[in-house]
């Protein structure tokens, strides 16, 4: 499984190629503050460094994507917790417990836990890609339509858990979301929702509407207060506090390795990405936890879930890409172009014959992990001042980038307008309490949930069941997606059960 002939070699590059080493921390910088910034996602980043490539050799030239993909991942939690706006579409998840933590004064710990969760689960993506490389890149593409659609839409399910107390709110603002996702111009050439504005035709722009319903919802929310954190004493980085966040991963490896691995696995998928397995570790986290109605109100566990399976689908989405040629997401795309730029072609038979080039990539991840560790402490000092900012200048300030970061996505009027229709709706489902992350990752899925319906259908026949019955993966999907949606239902059975018990 493991060529040992092709370890001495990436070993042998490593150590006679200077620049590999020299391109590292500068992509780290990057990626830390391209993720940190709302609305600037790792592809992008890496979009606007990738002329810079053509002046390197390969492997310094992926090692410099590579680290701005590693660093992005943790880059996006730091703008979710202090603010409660995703610094990436990753990180949507992050903001549920970490901006409560840090409302109450627990910002350094949220942002210690989201440290060590996203460096201890970028190494155990690339462990996984070592060993299993070549065989979990044969298994993924094996995933038809049919799997693909119903991961999506497991994900989608786990918005009944989400929603908090009331499941009937979460899945009606996912649906909402699920609606909003298909407007525009689908794969069989039908025109839905655009009400004759044009720029609709490719659909909603994802991150104006994303910024746009976050920020709502959450600057609004602090219009009359001072500072995002009450207490003067815990405006202030304080080391001792982001290590005891440290320490709250290191005691519970089981599940930060159960969330590292659901986010390796659904990272490997290609399209689905990091943003479903954020939702998926988080949720699947919450369920099994004795404490659930903990989770939005401040539960660092939720932070070290959401943190995990963002960082570790990096290694997964890296499996397809060098395995098959075939991108994950967003960031292994810009990954391929490099490839392409550099005559490059992945797949099988770059697997068969640049075993060493494989492996050299994959070690050189393993000191971006560690780099990750020590360049993110040093950028929590400044990142974290945040909090220090009145919230009087902060609002204006925020809304302000948000417009302006909006205008540089679309490149014209039509990511303004999304943000503030987007705020709009934001502020209202807020105020109606219906989960405005719902309606989001809804809007996320929309356009995979109805291109992998569509091919699901073709395929099938007209969804005909025997199909589903020679695909054990698919009924397997399927038995979670059911779960996933009873899951309100037993549990407030299982609740009344004990309350008549308890009964005298």
């Amino acid at each position: 499984m493991i060529d040992g002939q092709a370890v001495l070699g990436a070993t042998a590059m490593l150590s006679s190629d200077i620049d590999i080493w020299l391109m590292i921390v500068p992509g780290l910088l990057i990626g830390l503050t391209a993720g940190a910034i709302a609305g600037l996602s790792n592809s992008m980043a890496m979009a606007i460094c990738l002329p810079l490539t053509l002046y390197m050799d390969f492997l310094p030239a992926v090692m410099f994507l590579t680290a701005i993909f590693t660093g992005s991942g943790f880059g996006g939690a730091i703008t979710s917790i202090l603010m409660g706006i995703p610094g990436t579409t990753s990180a949507v998840a992050t903001t549920f417990d970490g901006y409560p933590m840090a409302r109450a004064g627990r910002h350094n710990e949220a942002l210690g836990v989201a440290l060590l969760s996203s460096t201890i689960a970028t190494l155990y993506g690339y462990v996984v890609l070592f060993l299993l490389v070549g065989p979990l890149g044969a298994w993924v593409i094996r995933l038809a339509a049919a799997e693909m659609l119903l991961v999506a839409l497991w994900g989608l399910s786990m918005i009944a858990v989400l929603g908090g107390n009331n499941a009937i709110k979460g899945l009606l603002a996912g649906g909402f979301g699920l609606l909003l996702g298909t407007i525009g111009m689908n794969t069989s050439g039908y025109i839905r929702g655009t009400m004759d504005i044009p720029f609709l035709l490719d659909g909603i722009p994802l991150v104006p509407a994303m910024m746009g319903m976050f920020a709502a919802s959450q600057l609004l929310a602090l219009v009359g207060t001072r500072f995002l954190v009450t207490e003067e004493e815990n405006r202030r980085a304080d080391y001792r506090k982001i290590m005891a966040g440290c320490m709250e991963v290191l005691r519970r490896p089981v599940a930060h390795f159960k969330g590292s691995m659901l986010g390796v696995f659904i990272g490997a998928i290609p399209g689905v990405g990091s943003s479903v397995g954020n939702l998926v570790s988080y949720a699947e986290m919450k369920r099994n936890d004795d404490d659930p109605d903990s989770y939005g109100k401040g539960n660092p566990k939720g932070v070290m879930a959401a943190e995990s399976a963002n960082s570790s689908s990096e290694g997964g989405s890296m499996v397809t890409m060098l395995a098959l040629g075939i991108p994950g997401g967003g960031g292994t795309a810009m990954l391929l172009a490099a490839f392409t730029m550099h005559n490059v072609t992945g797949g099988p038979q770059f697997i068969n014959d640049n075993m060493d080039i494989v492996y050299t990539i994959i070690f050189g991840n393993f000191v971006q992990a560690a780099l990750l560790l020590v360049l993110g402490l040093g950028f929590l000092a400044v990142a974290g001042n945040i909090v220090r900012i009145p919230v009087t200048i902060l609002i204006p300030a925020v809304l302000v980038l948000a417009v302006l970061g909006s205008f540089a996505i679309t490149g014209d009027k039509a990511g303004p307008i999304t943000l503030f229709v987007f705020a709009a709706l934001g502020w209202v489902m807020k105020r109606y309490d219906y989960p405005v992350a719902a309606t989001v990752i809804g809007l996320l899925l929309g356009r995979m949930v109805e291109s992998e319906l569509i091919r699901t259908w073709q395929v099938s026949g007209g969804m005909e069941l025997a199909y589903f019955a020679e695909r054990p993966v698919a009924i397997t999907f399927a038995v979670l997606l059911v779960l996933s949606l009873m899951q309100p239902l037993i549990k407030r059975r299982l609740k009344q059960r004990r309350l008549s018990r308890a009964e005298p």
